[in-house]
Formats: structure tokens, sequence, C-alpha cells
């Protein structure tokens, strides 16, 4: 089971929407979950959309939260992800045993053993878990609240009896071109390599939200995205509109912060 955990505090400004790029991580049979991480009393009606917008797009869930609700927000959608992805494997299959017959029309015990069979593939399932996470200016005093969560995600997964597997990638990358995003951890289990995230980062003020989801998409499926840029004769690679907001000839919009 593959999903990607974005955790942002603003509105993209650079490059293809980012709802096309969570379209296109679902259409490869990876679940987007977008948490919105904001200050006590932030709020941003435009970043607020873009985060339930991406999400919906993505096959996932979105919450916006505080700080002090980040951790436990992580670890409930990672698992709440898990719990709903069998929950519609199981459906199929039932469904193509009983017809159009639903799981209440069983008898009670064998009801039962259905729902013993999905809490036990919750635990059991193989789950990778590719966190994106927005390293824009404006996260600079988030960061150290973000890591903590990833480490008690990672405790959390570890209890599990499957197999459980973390990786970190951050954007705006490094360098003068600014990657899409850029990796912190390959797949991994160990809780040691937690100490190297986010070491001596160069933080910016864009945000390319949907060219990084492109490029963790890519990592998991180990294979460049088709290109879904194309349309016609016409070609939408470096620009897009996001609700309202002007767009200028580079493509980039104003800074909108959650």
């Amino acid at each position: 089971m593959k999903q990607i955990l974005l955790i942002t505090d603003g509105c993209s400004n650079v490059g293809i929407s980012p709802v096309i790029a969570a379209a296109q991580a679902k259409a490869e049979g990876i679940v987007v979950n977008v948490i919105g991480l904001l200050n006590e009393h932030e709020i941003d009606e435009m970043g607020a959309d873009e985060i339930q917008e991406i999400a919906r797009a993505g096959g996932g869930t979105s919450r916006i939260v505080t700080l002090a609700k980040l951790s436990q927000t992580v670890q409930m959608m990672t698992r709440k992800t898990v719990a709903h992805t069998i929950q519609q494997i199981v459906g199929k299959e039932l469904q193509h045993i009983l017809g159009d017959a639903k799981l209440e029309s069983l008898p009670l015990d064998q009801r039962a053993q259905v729902v013993q069979v999905m809490d036990d593939l919750g635990e059991t399932a193989s789950i990778k878990v590719a966190l994106l996470i927005d390293t824009s200016a404006s996260m600079k005093q988030k960061l150290s609240a973000v890591k903590e969560a990833i480490y008690d995600l990672q405790l959390s997964l570890q209890a599990r009896t499957g197999s459980s597997e973390t990786a970190v990638f951050h954007f705006p990358g490094a360098g003068a071109h600014q990657e899409e995003a850029q990796m912190d951890l390959d797949w991994t289990r160990d809780l040691a390599n937690l100490n190297r995230l986010f070491y001596k980062l160069n933080m910016r003020g864009t945000t390319p939200t949907g060219p990084a989801l492109l490029k963790v998409t890519e990592f998991i499926i180990g294979a460049p995205t088709a290109d879904i840029y194309e349309n016609g004769n016409s070609r939408q690679k470096d620009t897009f509109v996001t609700g309202n907001a002007p767009i200028g000839k580079d493509g980039i919009l104003s800074d909108y912060i959650v």
C-alpha cells in the first residue's frame, strides 16, 4: 500500500497544479493525503481550498491542524488510509462473491470473520509512506514539530507486524535551479536515520507543490510519470492558475501562506 503524505502551510505558486499532480499519483495507485499546518490563529481560505482539492484528486483525506496536533494527525491519517484501502479490497472481493448482497446480509459469525480479516490485514499488510514536506521560508519555525511527528509515525509503524517503510522528501530542492523536491531519506525502517533530516536547509519562498508531487510519484513507481501536460497542440508544463490569483509570464504566483 503506497501513500504520499504532504505537509504544507501554504499555497503552491510554481509549476503544474498540485491537483493535477495528485490525480496522476492516484492513477498510479498512490493515495495522496494532505495536512495543512497552521499556527494558532492562521487561516487562509485559498490555501485551505487547495489542500482539500489536492487530497480529493489524490483519493485521500485532508486535515488542517495546529502544531500541537500534527503528530497525532500524521499517525491517524496513515492508519486510516490503510484501513480504507483494505475495506475497498475486501469489499470488491465480497461483491465478486456475493453479487449485489451487502456485508450486513451475511450471518453474524461470517461478518465477524470478515471484520477479523480486515483487522489482521491492517496490521500485516506492507506499507510504504513517502512524506513530502514543504520547507519554503514560512515553514522555518515549524520544522522541529514536523521532525517530531515523523519520528512518532515511525515508532507507530514499527509496532505493526507487517513491513512498514518511510521515505522523506522536502521541497523546494537545493541548487541554483531549485529541484522540484529533494530526497532526505530513502525507504527505511531505521529511526536512527531520522537524525539527518532537514540538515542545512536553504529555505526559500517558492512552493512548487505540483512538481514535487510528480517527482515523489516517479520515485515510488520507479519510473517517470506519463506526460500529463500534453493537450492537443498546447503544453501547460510551466504555468497554472489557482483560484482567482493572477498569473505571471513566468508562471509564478504570489506566495500565499495558510
